[in-house]
């Protein structure tokens, strides 16, 4: 679903004001995707609303929390397909110390490419590979095994 071609003009060729409207209308519009679009609505939304994103931070970087030094910006960018989603999911969160915020490691398994059900799967096996606490989402040592032999196996 990531080679989905997006709608309307490239966010880089609008104007100030459409790329704000735009903005605007794709937050309006993300909870009514998000519980009752296609997969392929959500994506192409998804897309959409990252491009924008992207491009207003570009233009106003001081405008937004990015630009204020609290989070680090997250370039966007299409999942490696030459690389298992669940190996680049995992190592993510490896490499976030073994915990983010559930926002963040659904993002996470986004930029992967791990689709829900997979990552579903994740929290399901038995012993699961992932945990709750909280709003965190944390690798268990399960989940570092599986990803040991991931790893082993690339």
């Amino acid at each position: 679903m990531a080679d989905l071609p997006v709608t309307g003009r490239p966010a880089g060729e609008l104007t100030d004001e459409e790329l704000e409207q735009q903005g605007t209308q794709a937050h309006a519009t993300r909870n009514w995707v998000f519980l009752h679009g296609s997969a392929e609505q959500f994506a192409r939304h998804t897309t959409r609303m990252l491009e924008l994103e992207a491009e207003y931070v570009r233009r106003f970087p001081r405008r937004t929390w990015q630009g204020s030094g609290g989070a680090p910006a997250v370039a966007a960018s299409p999942p490696d397909v030459t690389v298992d989603p669940e190996l680049a999911f995992l190592r993510a969160l490896e490499a976030a110390g073994g915990r983010l915020h559930k926002l963040e490691a659904h993002q996470a398994a986004r930029v992967a490419g791990l689709d829900r059900t997979s990552l579903a799967g994740l929290y399901k096996s038995d012993p699961p590979a992932l945990g709750t606490e909280g709003v965190e989402r944390v690798l268990t040592d399960a989940g570092r095994a599986r990803l040991a032999r991931l790893l082993a196996t690339e």
